[in-house]
């Protein structure tokens, strides 16, 4: 209904509805007590299924109600501190803001007679982001919807780069900590699974370079095309950031593409004390970076840069999403940012502290982002089959109870656990309390089946 859309006479129904609104989700944040609601999806779906979308409410507020009980009483989870499983941060205020700026003037950026401003502040945005990581004054870039498509644009660029060579012999080299995504993206080109080379990685996940060189070596002997280096700042499951400038020079040798996903690492671009850890990252020839994971940004912001080249977007219409980045960098600064995730990188290192003291854990490495990956030892001998078990048990048994949300992923075959620190409101203490919590639950669960499992 025309009653609706914002003009001269709704103004101030837009202005009530949308505070209205705000409003309610600022609510669930201060009052929500846990990380989880235990309403499940199975409950949730006939309720759901149940409205009747040709029947409207007529009415923001009814609406808002119904929203709360679908929707909002489970969703603002993001932001207590004990929500430690998913690779996505809180999103801070003037972020926000930013969302609620973009949404609300719906500027779209496939043509320049939309607002000259919003392609003017997006090419602002990627040329301080090309700045950052130092790709030099001819790298351009584009805003994609996550770091899946950047990285997906990047190896486009790459395959082209490549020429008329036979697509068989194409060969894309990444670390066994990251592989699945680079597969995928290979499907995607159409080089399928035989174009990903898995490289071994050492006791901290990160790439070992000299597997590197020999499998580089073995493909030019083989007559294949080492079309990319798919070198990880930040893998997703360890946070472990591969040897940047030894990686650089073995595809200087190879006149091979390299390519950096920085998904998870660009926090370290606005970090004044462990930017360090990315050297290496100014060399590439393409990087994709992801702020909703940690530039505390909303989900739905990520970007491709390239050194040396023009960068065409596909796609008309696209949003405004550089405007969140654009606010948080006018009112936080980029030591804002950068210090809110080193912050969560120096939990990560206390929290190792902690696992590594206490003998109910095995701990897989010292983090280097803010990523820790662990798992509940019993004291009595046991099974590694049923360890893994009362591990999986512990992680779902939290889940079901609300109480804290972590991450479950393997590492030598065996089942681990894993907190994704992304906010820098949780403390050593929330870490200790689900630790005890996450023991609990695997000596709950050892207890029962005792028999059977040690």
């Amino acid at each position: 209904m025309r009653s609706h859309l914002l003009n001269g006479t709704t103004a101030e129904r837009y202005r009530s509805s949308v505070t209205e609104g705000v409003e309610r989700v600022a609510a669930r944040l201060a009052t929500a007590s846990q990380p989880f609601t235990t309403a499940s999806a199975d409950g949730l779906a006939p309720r759901i299924d149940a409205v009747d979308l040709d029947e409207p409410l007529h009415d923001t507020r009814a609406a808002l109600d119904e929203l709360d009980e679908l929707y909002l009483r489970g969703a603002v989870r993001a932001h207590h501190p004990r929500h430690l499983a998913h690779l996505h941060a809180p999103a801070v205020i003037p972020a926000v803001l930013g969302e609620a700026v973009l949404s609300a003037t719906n500027s779209a950026l496939g043509t320049w007679d939309q607002p000259a401003g919003a392609p003017l502040i997006e090419r602002r945005v990627i040329d301080w982001t090309a700045e950052r990581i130092g790709l030099g004054p001819a790298a351009d870039g584009a805003f994609t919807d996550d770091g899946a498509h950047a990285e997906l644009q990047a190896l486009l660029l790459a395959r082209e780069e490549a020429g008329d060579r036979d697509p068989a012999t194409l060969r894309i080299f990444v670390s066994e900590a990251a592989h699945l995504g680079v597969r995928r993206t290979a499907r995607l080109l159409g080089l399928g699974d035989d174009a990903v080379v898995t490289v071994p990685t050492d006791r901290s996940k990160r790439l070992q370079t000299v597997a590197l060189a020999r499998a580089l070596e073995r493909c030019a002997r083989d007559d294949l095309s080492p079309m990319a280096v798919v070198a990880t700042a930040g893998s997703a499951d360890f946070g472990s950031i591969d040897p940047l400038p030894e990686i650089a020079r073995l595809c200087a040798q190879y006149g091979t593409w390299l390519h950096v996903d920085a998904a998870y690492g660009c926090g370290l671009l606005a970090s004044r004390r462990n930017r360090h850890l990315i050297d290496g990252i100014e060399h590439a020839d393409s990087v994709s970076v992801d702020f909703h994971k940690a530039f505390f940004q909303p989900v739905g912001s990520a970007a491709v840069l390239v050194r040396d080249r023009a960068l065409p977007d596909l796609r008309t219409g696209r949003r405004f999403d550089a405007l969140k980045l654009w606010m948080t960098l006018r009112v936080m600064g980029a030591n804002g940012i950068g210090d809110l995730f080193d912050e969560v990188c120096d939990l990560a290192t206390r929290g190792w502290k902690t696992l590594v003291a206490d003998p109910r854990f095995d701990v897989v490495t010292e983090p280097q982002l803010s990523t820790l990956v662990f798992r509940y030892i019993p004291a009595k001998i046991c099974a590694p089959a049923a360890i893994d078990r009362a591990n999986l048990y512990a992680r779902k048994a939290l889940f079901a109870s609300g109480d804290a949300v972590v991450a479950g992923t393997r590492a030598g075959g065996r089942q681990y656990l894993r907190f994704t620190l992304l906010d820098p409101g949780t403390t050593t203490a929330d870490i200790e309390a689900v630790l005890d919590l996450i023991a609990g639950h695997a000596e709950q669960y050892l207890g029962e089946h005792l028999d059977r499992a040690c």
